[in-house]
């Protein structure tokens, strides 16, 4: 059994197999998919949907911001290509789109995907991107600190739900890569 208690705060988590209505279908698909002793180490809890956006939400269910990771979907062009890159970082930093990711995706310049754009392409509902279930064409570029965090919560495709889940796992699904420097420290005001 996982230990999601470290960075689920006030939330009541289940297995995610036992509570597939709080998982996007594209997740559901991507968790059921693993070996049943894989998915039962990721954990699923229901949110208030207003408290979805990461400060809310941690604020809201004293969940550590350290402990919370972001999911971000970048693209980038080269030759008239669009190449496209989800980046996990922790919510106390920002991913280094302009270094990093740039020179990953081997492009001239990198940017945001869009909002509708990001919805569109990964299924999900902005504000709950996850890397599970994303199209498999995509590196997912991890960042060590997310790697090594023994619990963190992520996205879950929708807004009314958050995954608890290990660096190791996220670190170890088909298209992770995991980067040192890609998540840069958001200075403290």
């Amino acid at each position: 059994m996982a230990d999601w208690s470290l960075a689920a705060g006030t939330l009541a988590v289940a297995p995610a197999p036992d509570r597939p209505e709080l998982l996007a279908d594209p997740v559901r698909d991507a968790v059921t998919a693993f070996p049943p002793v894989e998915a039962s180490l990721v954990g699923v809890a229901e949110i208030d949907p207003e408290f979805a956006d990461t400060a809310a939400f941690c604020a809201r269910y004293g969940s550590p911001p350290e402990l919370s990771a972001n999911c971000v979907i970048v693209a980038g062009k080269r030759g008239g290509e669009v190449r496209y890159a989800a980046c996990l970082v922790l919510a106390t930093a920002r991913a280094d789109v302009n270094g990093v990711v740039k020179r990953r995706l081997d492009v001239r310049k990198a940017s945001f995907a869009a909002m509708d754009e990001a919805v569109r392409l990964t299924s999900m509902e902005f504000g709950g991107i996850t890397p599970f279930g994303l199209p498999a064409q995509w590196p997912v570029l991890v960042d060590q600190a997310v790697a090594s965090a023994p619990a963190l919560v992520v996205g879950s495709g929708l807004r009314r739900s958050k995954i608890i889940v290990s660096g190791a796992l996220l670190s170890a699904l088909p298209a992770a890569e995991v980067l040192d420097g890609l998540g840069r420290e958001i200075p403290a005001d």
